[in-house]
């Protein structure tokens, strides 16, 4: 008892140790794995998902097969090709490398052939899939998958509850363990170890949920507070918790990384923080305060990790939290026991997706952010945690956070197969050609998302060198999620997909204009070299020159030697510092009489990894052997930074 109270006394600045060890030790600890790049292994299959099951081996591993027919727990031997799993290739985007990390797994398997050793015998798991095959079974099996097993990977509205900042809702978590609590009371009032009972159906509902870290917290929220009451200890809720998070980073710290623990952890601290304003309060008062200090407390993490804030979250979360907790979560229960109710609790789901579907398509609440860094961010929960009215002030800084460039940043985005740079000079945002890519959302996913990081709001001009998928597919995406001022297009006659933009641009009032031979931005001037037209999108393309802070640019798009010759003829060209190299070091491109004229000092390929062209071609390479190369496909994303006149680089590897 003396030990616990000297912790409780010194509960905060423990508290504050635990949490600075843990991001030490996520940062800085290098995991060394126990395979070695095996080709065989045995093991037991502990999740299914997909085409992906999770194997128990030496230690956790994802396998990925088309042959996914087994049970958990299922012993199986695996042959196959082990990688490594990769990093981001566009700054602050989603690091699988890092996501499976905090989770202890370091490699992955592609699998050539799986082999059934033992059938599962552990009744716990015979229990968790008969479940699993029961919900499968299910017209509604997305939300019972997610309210029963935790399981939100099958949620095909995933991103849209995300925007709206309404996800958390769809992870279980305190709320649902009260719901859960209440309904387990209720049924074994009159049980002698009705406490002890409870435990245990703790303890198999954090099996059936793969042991996720925000049912385990308010699974232990629960037991402290019983044994709090039992024995008299006297121990605020605020303290509870605190003593929790300090177990369970404890136990592990890589939870500190885990954003189910972090949005679990500090919204209920808060909560308990200012319980006193809930006092004496009507429900509907009740309920708007713990929306808004929710949204308060977790609208850093939602920054940092989405760039987006919805402004409707507050009182959507007013309105779904009873109807999601209250309706939802129980119906899912009956449903799961009763089939009967499963077309009924679908008819529920499908008004609910489409009044969502609804507030999704009011974007004039969507408000993008930058990434904050870390001192803004305890300074922000400083102010919070002691009342402090001037963080208002700091969520405005918050918003106008990186809006204004100081130094000029030149970002090439690997885009894939395809081409993207964004200048960013002081106020002002200019994106060279788009990329883009046949059925991969993933491309315009990343550029949104870190277009949003880095504090872009708006883009001044789109420069399309030419009308390629590759390099304006993705152009129409762009000008539906940002406000774009004017788009220049090259020389020669619009093909289908510039046709299709220009729709848009004109129903968005967006100015557009084509084969233009200069541009004056900002005292800067952007030089169009290629003003001839040609019978081939490629050799029409724009190929842009600029001097910005002394430094010469150069962007080739997919211009051809034929291009490159007229060119030379016309204009005498200066010693470029860093060319786009034409046509992602296609061997139609960058001749060695080009390229001794310009001399680039740093040659950057955009290219796709092991495409099926054979990009960049090696007599291209040896054509710019004089100079340093940044390829897409093996740097990733690359930035310049020119500052004090000096520049600096960094790269995104994968």
């Amino acid at each position: 008892m003396k030990k616990l109270k000297i912790i409780l006394k010194y509960n905060k600045i423990i508290l504050f140790i635990i949490i600075i060890l843990s991001i030490l030790i996520t940062n800085f600890y290098k995991p060394k794995s126990k395979f070695n790049n095996e080709h065989e292994i045995y093991g037991y299959i502990r999740s299914k998902k997909n085409n992906a099951l999770e194997i128990k081996s030496k230690e956790h591993i994802i396998v990925y097969t088309n042959n996914t027919n087994f049970n958990l727990n299922d012993y199986v031997y695996i042959k196959g090709n082990m990688y490594l799993p990769k990093e981001n290739t566009v700054f602050n985007t989603f690091n699988y490398k890092k996501y499976l990390s905090n989770k202890k797994i370091y490699y992955l398997m592609k699998v050539d052939k799986i082999k059934l050793i033992k059938k599962n015998n552990n009744i716990f798991y015979k229990i968790k899939n008969n479940i699993i095959n029961k919900i499968d079974k299910y017209k509604s099996s997305n939300y019972l998958k997610i309210f029963i097993l935790g399981d939100k990977t099958s949620l095909d509205m995933k991103e849209i509850y995300s925007n709206l900042g309404i996800i958390h809702l769809f992870s279980i978590s305190g709320m649902h363990i009260s719901i859960l609590c209440f309904i387990l009371n209720k049924l074994l009032c009159k049980t002698k170890y009705k406490n002890i009972v409870i435990y245990m159906i703790f303890l198999f509902f954090i099996f059936l949920t793969s042991y996720q870290i925000s049912i385990i917290r308010s699974c232990l929220s629960y037991i402290f507070s019983d044994i709090n009451k039992k024995n008299k200890l006297n121990i605020s809720s605020e303290n509870r918790l605190i003593l929790i998070v300090i177990l369970l980073l404890i136990i592990n710290p890589f939870f500190i990384n885990n954003i189910g623990f972090k949005f679990s952890c500090i919204i209920t601290f808060f909560i308990i923080h200012y319980s006193y304003l809930l006092e004496n309060k009507n429900y509907a008062l009740r309920s708007f305060i713990i929306s808004f200090i929710s949204f308060l407390s977790s609208l850093p993490i939602l920054i940092n990790t989405y760039y987006n804030v919805n402004l409707l979250s507050v009182l959507l979360n007013i309105i779904y939290v009873p109807f999601v907790s209250i309706i939802m979560f129980p119906i899912s229960i009956i449903t799961f026991i009763f089939p009967v109710f499963d077309k009924y609790f679908k008819m529920i789901i499908d008004i609910f997706e489409n009044i969502t579907l609804f507030f999704d398509s009011i974007k004039l609440f969507n408000i993008s952010f930058s990434k904050i860094p870390i001192v803004l961010i305890l300074l922000y929960y400083f102010l919070l945690f002691n009342k402090n009215k001037k963080i208002i002030f700091l969520i405005i800084i918050f918003y106008f956070y990186n809006i204004y460039s100081f130094n000029l940043k030149l970002y090439f985005i690997d885009v894939g197969q395809g081409d993207s740079a964004l200048i960013r000079y002081k106020n002002k945002n200019i994106l060279i050609d788009t990329g883009g890519k046949i059925n991969d959302h993933y491309i315009i996913k990343n550029n949104i998302t870190f277009f949003k990081s880095i504090g872009v709001k708006k883009i001044d001009y789109i420069f399309l060198s030419h009308g390629d998928l590759d390099h304006c597919g993705e152009a129409i995406n762009l000008v539906n999620n940002f406000k774009v001022e004017k788009v220049i297009f090259n020389c020669g006659p619009y093909n289908d997909l510039e046709k299709k933009l220009i729709k848009v641009l004109d129903k968005k009032n967006i100015k557009y204009y084509s084969c233009i031979k200069e541009l004056n931005i900002d005292k800067n001037k952007f030089y169009f070299l290629q003003t001839k037209e040609y019978d081939n999108e490629n050799d029409n393309s724009n190929v842009i020159y600029t001097e910005l802070n002394g430094y010469k640019f150069m962007f080739m798009g997919d211009a051809s030697t034929a291009t490159e010759r007229e060119i030379l003829s016309k204009y005498n060209l200066p010693n470029i510092d860093i060319l786009k190299v034409g046509h992602h070091g296609s061997k139609t491109s960058s001749s060695k009489e080009f390229i001794n004229e310009i001399s680039p000092k740093y040659s950057i390929i955009s290219v796709g990894k092991k495409n099926r062209y054979g990009h960049p071609n090696k007599e291209v390479l040896d054509n710019l052997g004089q100079s340093k190369i940044y390829r897409t496909d093996q740097d990733g994303s690359i930035m310049f930074k020119i500052k004090n006149n000096k520049l600096e680089i960094e790269i995104c590897s994968p």
